[in-house]
């Protein structure tokens, strides 16, 4: 009875052993812990790269005391992720490491059901025990009908001896599957060494995922205010000294259009690439062919027009792309042009389109405001005048400026050394002086806008298009975990 049960117990501690081993160790190997979410408070964060060189970001975040959140999430462009064959020899690897734990499994109801079966004989082999004893005791008064009993007993233990026997088989099995998984384990730190143990597939899971917990993240914060902007991501060096790149605001998740527009006079050719990918690779674009040449680069697309000032006047230009045709186009009122009133770097940048929360916006100045900064919102059906403000800052010493959540940010030059320097909010008609750091990169800025479905600024910087992350504070519109 001990031996038995001593075996028993071996198979079900090496089964539990394994299965541990298979629960936590396997997974570190293959790189499906490799996601970290912590929770503090309502914060979570989510990592999947290293370094930012495995894909450009979306950046949005948020201060975390008395019911406000943080919301920091890091996501990759999903064309970077790219077939490697040796991901083929992790999955037929993972399908192996499956097979064994199916195994197991199978093992593991085995055995329990064996046990059970033991545990019901056990009451007949202690009846059996004490007959036996009896028998040895009292030799002389053995009958017949006393071996007929132990007869009969032992005939009733007799179904325990195959189990017995497959118990055996079964302890052999667990010690191939342990070589096996040893195995198993070697190969799988050789993979993960030389490829970082990610399967692509998986990768992109991961990707799609994460997008979603950025959506949901974005729906939740509301408009928020400047606090911080990343360093540099560079995505692609092309083109002149002077131009713009963007994508449309108000497209859904799915557009990841790219418009280049290169140069800031006498143009009118707009290439727009299919993605992103296309762009950094310079492949796969369409050409659009304007009426009119544009003036500056503060040119915006949006909803699937692109709005711009045409040159050598102040008319503002809306033009449909797919309809390849002028909707709407009107005078913007004493706007100055031709280098009037132009950014510190010139550049005919006197009128400059944004987008952020809140629609369209204008920004320009006037000899009425003394070449102070106007700010109007904009119909993007009409194009007509909805509201103005005048911020009260001198244009020509602004090097660049963009809109976010209704305020107007300005920076104090568009050379190395910038920084953050003015802000104006529309919603209170107030303006405060900032100082946040801005890091110029290549030292010459033509083009910084806000893009609100993003949550970048796109920038041209001295024939280098650049990203930068931006941290807003927020607060939350509605209860709930992020």
């Amino acid at each position: 009875m001990s031996v038995p049960l001593l075996k028993i117990g071996a198979v079900l501690s090496t089964m539990a052993m394994v299965t541990n081993w298979m629960s936590q160790t396997l997974p570190s190997l293959v790189g499906l812990n490799g996601t970290t979410i912590s929770r503090a408070g309502t914060s979570e964060k989510i990592t999947l790269f290293p370094s930012p060189e495995d894909g450009w970001q979306i950046y949005s975040s948020a201060q975390a005391p008395d019911g406000k959140c943080i919301c920091t999430v890091v996501a990759p462009a999903r064309s970077t992720c790219t077939r490697d064959p040796r991901s083929k020899q992790l999955r037929q690897l993972m399908e192996k490491v499956q097979n064994i734990s199916q195994s197991m499994e199978v093992l593991d109801l085995r055995t329990y059901r064996d046990l059970q079966y033991v545990r019901n004989t056990e009451s007949l082999m202690k009846v059996l025990d004490a007959k036996l004893k009896q028998a040895t005791a009292s030799q002389k008064n053995l009958n017949t009908k006393t071996f007929q009993d132990l007869k009969e007993k032992m005939d009733e233990l007799l179904p325990l001896i195959p189990v017995l026997d497959q118990y055996k088989s079964d302890v052999g099995m667990i010690i191939q599957l342990k070589e096996e998984v040893r195995n198993l384990s070697g190969v799988l730190l050789a993979i993960q060494e030389e490829m970082g143990a990610y399967d692509y597939e998986e990768l992109q899971h991961r990707v799609l995922v994460l997008e979603q917990k950025l959506h949901s993240c974005m729906q939740k914060l509301g408009c928020g205010q400047l606090t911080g902007v990343s360093n540099p991501i560079t995505v692609r060096a092309s083109g002149s000294r002077f131009g713009s790149w963007m994508t449309d605001t108000l497209a859904p998740s799915t557009d990841n259009r790219v418009w280049y527009m290169d140069g800031y006079c006498k143009v009118k050719r707009v290439l727009e690439y299919r993605s992103l990918n296309d762009f950094i690779k310079g492949q796969n674009f369409v050409q659009h062919f304007l009426p009119h040449p544009w003036a500056g680069t503060g040119h915006v697309v949006y909803n699937g027009s692109l709005y711009y000032n045409k040159y050598q006047s102040n008319i503002i230009v809306k033009y449909h792309f797919r309809s390849r045709s002028v909707l709407v186009q009107r005078n913007l009122n004493n706007a100055g042009y031709n280098n009037t009133f132009p950014y510190s770097w010139g550049g005919f940048s006197d009128i400059d389109f944004m987008v952020d929360e809140n629609g369209l916006w204008a920004v320009y100045t006037t000899n009425q405001n003394a070449g102070n900064i106007v700010i109007s919102k904009l119909d993007p059906q009409t194009l007509e005048i909805i509201q103005s403000w005048d911020t009260g800052y001198p244009k020509r010493s602004a090097g660049e400026s963009f809109m976010i959540c209704g305020t107007l940010y300005v920076t104090n030059s568009h050379l190395a050394g910038a920084k953050i320097y003015f802000a104006y909010n529309t919603n209170t008609s107030t303006y405060e002086y900032t100082d946040i750091p801005f890091h110029n990169q290549y030292s010459h800025i033509s083009m910084l806008d806000y893009n609100p479905r993003e949550r970048v600024l796109y920038t041209w910087n001295n024939g280098h298009q650049v990203l930068y992350n931006v941290t807003l504070f927020h607060v939350i519109k509605t209860s709930g975990e992020l």
